[in-house]
């Protein structure tokens, strides 16, 4: 879709057209018959963009909610969009920072602050705008910078569509040389796509990660959203990190300057549960009577011996991110599992462990392993009308495998 083909879709004509194509998908019209449907009353390129267009909506059900229904996206745009719940737990953050700025911009927005109070905050490379809408919907009066015409015309739609137009301003422009310097804080989410796909090192984000510096150097405050890997070195001196998970997932990672104390941080939602650096040492041990899986949230932010504190624990290996205790204690950091078997690892004496147990169904996890689990899953030939949880892991050096259940609240 270009960017005519866009704005054809905000005329009267275009919005009925694309309320003919969501219903036609809605009542389970295949694309052949959708689009034959359609071209009986529409032009081919209307149709194409409708029909689009509706599908997008359909699929970005799943991230958006309700409001994808009258929201505007590209493929990619859904795809690299912030998760509503992660993006307002950041614009709650920033609101709750108490951020000033002093003056008024040329174009309007208060660099002081919205009218519920939120700081004034310059979003670069804002792509469709999931990140803006939650900041603006915070009270946070936003500009916004873009590379792609397209994506800024669907982020001012989708702010529209929103009611949100009076808080939100989006331009095109290039994110290197935005002037963060008069607004409270920078939120930057630079591309990590290339031509080749998904990128995981910095330095070839777009821009690049010096540039990104750069603009954080010169804003009092600032966001980077940034992907859940991202190594270590690359964190700023004195800003904190934070690692978000979201249902059990690790969505991404944030940096954050200019608001107090730096270090690393985990945060869990929706529950919006957080944890940082403690001091906690994790003593090691032998596989007890629980273990536990610390989410990926406290693992990728190195809270893994924070975690082991909240139900104290011991790691089975130091360089391995499972715990193990004698005494169930309920905690949303990890899920616990009751250990029911530990064997180093062999695949006939699994097998066979399975088959006795009548174990027809697996859940297989591993860290710290090198087994393929599809091509272990093949091997195990499971037949049988019990469950089971498998544990890969290694235990200083040598592989073993745990056969584990999850643990009740009747245990103990």
């Amino acid at each position: 879709m270009d960017l005519d083909s866009f704005r054809t879709l905000l005329t009267p004509a275009g919005r009925g057209a694309l309320d003919e194509a969501v219903k036609i998908l809605a009542d389970g019209a295949d694309p052949v018959a959708a689009a034959s449907a359609m071209r009986r009353s529409h032009p081919a390129d209307l149709t194409a963009a409708a029909l689009t267009q509706a599908s997008l909506r359909r699929r970005a059900e799943a991230k958006f909610g309700p409001d994808a229904a009258v929201m505007y996206f590209t493929p990619h745009g859904l795809e690299q969009a912030t998760r509503p719940e992660v993006a307002a737990h950041r614009a709650t953050r920033i609101r709750a920072a108490g951020i000033r700025a002093d003056g008024i911009r040329a174009d309007g927005i208060r660099a002081g602050g919205g009218p519920e109070g939120g700081p004034a905050v310059l979003d670069v490379c804002s792509g469709i705008g999931g990140d803006l809408l939650a900041l603006a919907r915070a009270g946070c009066p936003v500009h916004a910078v873009d590379l792609d015409p397209l994506t800024v015309e669907i982020a001012r739609a989708n702010a529209a569509a929103l009611g949100l137009s009076a808080l939100v301003d989006v331009r095109t422009g290039d994110a290197a040389l935005a002037d963060p310097r008069g607004y409270g804080l920078l939120f930057a989410d630079p591309a990590r796509r290339g031509a080749r796909g998904r990128t995981f090192d910095p330095m070839a984000y777009s821009p690049t990660w010096p540039v990104v510096l750069d603009l954080v150097a010169r804003a009092p405050a600032a966001c980077l959203k940034v992907a859940p890997g991202i190594p270590y070195e690359f964190i700023p001196e004195g800003a904190e990190a934070e690692w978000v998970s979201y249902r059990g997932e690790v969505k991404e990672a944030a940096i954050w300057t200019g608001l107090g104390p730096g270090g690393r941080r985990a945060t869990l939602l929706p529950s919006g549960a957080t944890l940082t650096a403690s001091g906690a040492e994790a003593e090691t041990g032998p596989v007890s009577r629980y273990l536990y899986e610390p989410d990926g949230a406290a693992v990728r932010a190195h809270l893994v011996a924070e975690v082991a504190a909240l139900v104290s624990g011991r790691l089975l290996d130091p360089r391995i991110a499972y715990i193990t205790g004698d005494r169930l204690v309920r905690t949303e950091w990890a899920p616990c599992y009751e250990v029911t078997d530990v064997m180093p690892f062999s695949l006939k004496r699994l097998r066979a462990a399975l088959r006795e147990r009548r174990v027809g169904v697996v859940t297989i996890k591993k860290r710290g392993s090198a087994v393929d689990v599809e091509r272990l899953r093949k091997d195990l030939r499971l037949s049988g009308d019990n469950s089971c949880v498998i544990v890969l892991t290694r235990i200083e050096e040598r592989p073993f495998a745990l056969l584990c259940r999850p643990a009740t609240s009747t245990d103990g």
